[in-house]
């Protein structure tokens, strides 16, 4: 069986890129209808919907690149665990019956990088290798 454990940091760096950039499509549908509208969402956007677009557009952007990875991650991790309990959790005590099982997933997926940080393809990486 070969020895998978040389791949781990490289794996944590391509969950870290690919759950940003899809996690900053929320804030871009929101602020900017791009690639489309968000679904559902008002217009115009409530304060707090305003705070949380630019919450997923930058603090996605900087952990899409690796940035301040660990501080961005925590925020965004209580970022989704309060869109939960606000959004979804009061229409049903089941994820899968009100629609939050994506706002858990982010959740839990920026609390794992918090711990972990951004593996070795990242920014945070480059800067630590600097004398």
């Amino acid at each position: 069986m070969p020895n998978l454990d040389v791949w781990a940091p490289r794996v944590l760096s391509l969950l870290r890129i690919i759950a940003a950039l899809m996690f900053m499509q929320h804030g871009l549908m929101k602020v900017f209808g791009f690639p489309g509208p968000q679904e559902g969402a008002p217009d115009p956007l409530p304060l707090l919907l305003v705070v949380a677009a630019w919450l997923e557009i930058v603090g996605g952007g900087l952990v899409a690149l690796g940035l301040f990875t660990r501080p961005v991650a925590l925020v965004l991790s209580g970022q989704m665990a309060v869109a939960y309990f606000m959004a979804h959790a009061p229409a049903s005590f089941f994820p899968a019956l009100n629609h939050g099982e994506p706002a858990i997933l982010y959740s839990f997926i920026f609390l794992y990088l918090a711990v972990a940080g951004g593996g070795i393809w990242s920014l945070d990486a480059l800067v630590r290798k600097r004398p």
